[in-house]
């Protein structure tokens, strides 16, 4: 997605000052350029702590309760961690060594802290672009032509109800994503996992897991604009309700080569979450917004692929993050080294913010099916790439499937 170049200090703060007085002249001004890089589509800030275990949970118990699996709770008294501090605000200090030696990914609900406010200030990272991915080492085709996005036609309850946006906490701020609500084998017709990108959970190389991770499926559901936004009720933003993620789980390769730019680990940039509900109901994510995509591993051919549509809520200028969009395209193929799986790509002008989104295609049963997630794209915003879903993405998938088979 579209590299975007860090404006002054002075710029910053005179657009945080703005944010705090109107968030709608916020989103306005938070346009920024762009430089012709590279980069992860709406990669989190980079964060230097934290484990490099590919898996991690917040086992909690209900919407206000703080309670951790009882292995982890016990690595956290030995660490002098307070999850009462941690619930008033101690999760915002990423400077602390306790992540990366009790080597979980910490994620107790804390209500209401994503509020309509939180929600809609949550942006793209304004980080500066230091290099460009490698030539070509396998087979690309040609770069396709672009394609504009669409808006979804509202309610995207109706026509998109398997989409949301993600949100999530770095070093730096309040950061989101795009992700879909997929099927659990385990659980039939009560899924509740949700399919994303690696970089909107894990910084990757050298990084550690970002925090307060939550799912909003169907965010803005009517379409509402920023200037109506303002004085929103939740049940307009977040109609289907807050989802919290109490497991996260990406691949060793994106832990271990990931980058947020150069487009290093992209080919394994996936990741699946285990939600559950911030109010406590009983209700699935699969039941609440009425359906879930199965996953297509070993997609066909990009030959034998008529097209695919990949659905993500852009940030980046000229979208402010609000509105669902959609681009469809027959797809090429992507190389960035020999010796890893070549990627899908689409021309599509969806911007930063729209990482993580589904890519769906027919499956081998004629159905829609996902097939990939929005992982990069160029500064110029002419294109997307996701990943081939092969053993590495299935794996994954597979392993969060069965750790909550019989919850």
């Amino acid at each position: 997605m579209p590299s975007i170049r860090p404006s002054s200090s002075r710029q910053r703060a005179e657009r945080r000052s703005l944010r705090a007085r109107n968030s709608s002249t916020a989103l306005a001004a938070a346009a920024l350029t762009t430089v012709l890089a590279l980069t992860v589509a709406a990669c989190g800030p980079s964060d230097n702590e934290g484990s490099s275990d590919p898996s991690a949970s917040a086992d909690q118990q209900g919407s206000n309760d703080l309670a951790l699996p009882k292995d982890i709770n016990d690595k956290l008294k030995d660490l002098g961690l307070d999850l009462d501090k941690w619930k008033d605000g101690a999760w915002k200090d990423f400077d602390k060594e306790w992540l990366r030696e009790a080597g979980e990914f910490i994620n107790p609900i804390i209500k209401d802290l994503w509020d309509p406010d939180r929600m809609k200030d949550a942006e793209e990272p304004d980080q500066p672009v230091q290099d460009d991915i490698a030539d070509d080492q396998g087979v690309t085709d040609p770069e396709p032509q672009p394609v504009d996005a669409q808006q979804v036609q509202t309610p995207y309850s109706t026509n998109a109800p398997e989409a949301g946006k993600v949100f999530f906490d770095g070093p730096e701020g309040s950061m989101v994503c795009s992700a879909t609500v997929v099927k659990d084998p385990a659980n039939p017709g009560k899924s509740n996992m949700v399919w994303t990108a690696g970089h909107c959970v894990h910084a990757g190389k050298g990084g550690g897991w970002y925090r307060n991770v939550m799912f909003v499926p169907s965010y803005n559901d009517s379409g509402l604009s920023i200037a109506e936004l303002e004085n929103a009720p939740k049940e307009k933003i977040a109609p289907k309700g807050l989802w919290w993620a109490e497991w996260a789980q990406t691949s060793d390769q994106w832990i271990e080569q990931g980058a947020k730019v150069g487009g290093q680990g992209a080919p394994y940039d996936f990741a699946v979450l285990k939600v559950k509900p911030e109010d406590g109901s009983g209700k699935s994510l699969e039941e609440t917004v009425g359906g879930a995509l199965p996953v297509e591993f070993d997609a066909p051919a990009v030959k034998s692929i008529e097209d695919m549509t990949a659905t993500g809520y852009p940030a980046a200028a000229p979208f402010n993050g609000q509105s669902l969009h959609q681009c469809t395209d027959k797809p090429g193929r992507l190389s960035l080294n020999a010796s890893q799986p070549t990627m899908y790509r689409i021309g599509c002008r969806m911007t930063a913010g729209s990482s993580g989104g589904g890519w769906v295609a027919k499956g081998k049963d004629g159905q829609p099916a996902l097939v990939s997630n929005t992982s990069i794209g160029p500064a110029n915003a002419t294109w997307l790439a996701g990943p081939h879903l092969g053993d590495e993405a299935k794996g994954v998938y597979t392993a969060v499937s069965k750790k909550f088979a019989n919850r």
